[in-house]
């Protein structure tokens, strides 16, 4: 009788051999000398390296030791064509932002066009930043979808609903019928998900939130709604309404495990409980939050209550980057300086936020958010072996202490490579240099 004959190595199309690889599921591990192994856009194995080389055959191999391999960044809030207006209000207080800034440039200058090229920028910078999904409240949301289309990005879109009318829509019905047009019609990208998005307590009226919160709960998607932003805002509220904002929402039907408040700054221990005991999620922009001086969110109690919470960069004309590595630290820094516990939201729970909390706020969490077999793989690639960050006892604390998004290398998502050495695959340094000079002379005209 013949001896048996080891297996046949498995072909597959990709393993990514990584000094360290953290699939953020199970919790606070890293696991050095690791590789994932992917095939069909999806992850198939996380095994130690030299296993991998034995039991796979890879048509392409990126052999990346002193690299950390991390879930691809999930941006939980943003406005990504604002991009075009980056730096072009700064120094102001979020409604003096708005009204006199702002909404003006926007009733000028904002369009299809306006849109694509102001997203492409804000996909490509993402990308570049390790971000590989982001949650996006904007006009024109199918030219959202073409540019992140174009760069090889995830893309939540927001079905938008103001009252007031904009070069986009009429009124609050008028923008849920185009935005619901775009979702029928792209409900088959693969790479394309949507919310609803009625932009705030203050922009929108009793009606419109009711007729969203029976369209998010037919359609099952989630709310993305800006609440409790300003101290100005919940006064506001109460002064139109009788009461604070999450209140108004809650009576009106929007509160519960779809529901993803943005900011959700100046919240009282009683709708902290309210969130919790609903299931809603928090969308923390640390980083928008003290630019416009609108304050630090709660963010140890909401954890302490079990709060869902991811992270979010808000718009470039509000940050003024598209970082989550920015969020990412401070985040960590700012719930230590609020509570005085040096030991508050931790290098491990941070990432977690910054990528599957984030992943199932938007429902996603099945699909993306962590390195797992089965799970498509939305991945990044942060290098930590350059002289100057070392050593490293706990890569998870380099990528939220030391490490920026300059040392984010490559990008995959669901397995096809949309950052490369550094450098995007889909679109050249000169295209979107060229985009970035027509818009530039637009707006200063």
């Amino acid at each position: 009788m013949a001896a048996p004959t080891a297996a046949e190595p498995r072909p597959i199309d990709l393993l990514i051999e990584a000094g360290w690889v953290v699939p953020v599921c199970p919790a606070a591990e890293a696991l050095a000398g690791h590789a994932v192994a992917v095939d069909g856009g999806r992850i198939v194995e996380v095994l130690p390296t030299a296993e991998a080389g034995r039991r796979y055959a890879p048509r392409q191999r990126e052999s990346l030791p002193g690299h950390v391999l991390i879930p691809g960044l999930v941006n939980l809030h943003t406005h990504a064509a604002m991009a075009l207006l980056r730096g072009y209000a700064d120094d102001l207080p979020l409604m003096a932002w708005l009204k006199e800034r702002i909404w003006p440039a926007e009733g000028r200058f904002v369009g299809p066009e306006f849109v694509h090229d102001g997203t492409l920028l804000a996909a490509a910078e993402m990308l570049r930043g390790g971000i590989t999904c982001f949650n996006d409240m904007y006009f024109h949301p199918e030219e959202a979808a073409r540019a992140a289309r174009t760069v090889g990005i995830r893309a939540a879109l927001g079905v938008l609903a103001f009252e007031f009318p904009t070069r986009y829509g009429t009124d609050a019905d008028d923008y849920l019928r185009k935005g619901l047009a775009v979702r029928d019609a792209l409900r088959d990208d693969p790479l394309v998900s949507f919310c609803m998005a009625p932009h705030a307590p203050y922009t929108v009226a009793d009606r419109t939130f009711e007729r969203i919160a029976t369209l998010a709960a037919q359609l099952e998607t989630p709310i993305h709604v800006h609440v409790h932003e300003t101290a100005d805002e919940v006064a506001q509220s109460i002064r139109q309404h009788g009461v604070r904002p999450l209140e108004r929402l809650r009576r009106l039907g929007l509160l519960g495990p779809g529901l993803v408040a943005v900011h959700a700054v100046h919240l009282d221990p009683d709708e902290i409980a309210l969130l919790a005991g609903t299931g809603s999620a928090v969308a923390h922009c640390p980083t928008s939050n003290m630019k416009l001086g609108s304050g630090i969110a709660p963010v140890t109690a909401l954890e302490a209550r079990g709060v869902r919470i991811g992270l979010g960069t808000d718009g470039a004309a509000s940050n003024n980057r598209l970082d989550l590595f920015h969020e990412m630290r401070h985040a960590a820094l700012l719930a230590k300086a609020a509570t005085g516990d040096a030991a508050a939201l931790n290098a491990h729970r941070v990432l977690a936020m910054a990528t599957l909390d984030g992943a199932a706020a938007l429902g996603l969490d099945d699909r993306i958010g962590s390195i797992e077999p089965g799970k498509e793989a939305d991945l990044c690639a942060v290098r930590l072996d350059e002289w100057q960050f070392g050593p490293v006892f706990d890569p998870v604390s380099h990528l939220v202490y030391v490490a920026g998004r300059e040392q984010v290398s490559h990008v995959w998502v669901r397995g096809q490579c949309r950052l490369r050495d550094t450098f995007l695959t889909e679109l050249s340094a000169e295209q979107l240099i060229d985009t970035l000079a027509l818009w530039q002379n637009k707006l200063s005209s």
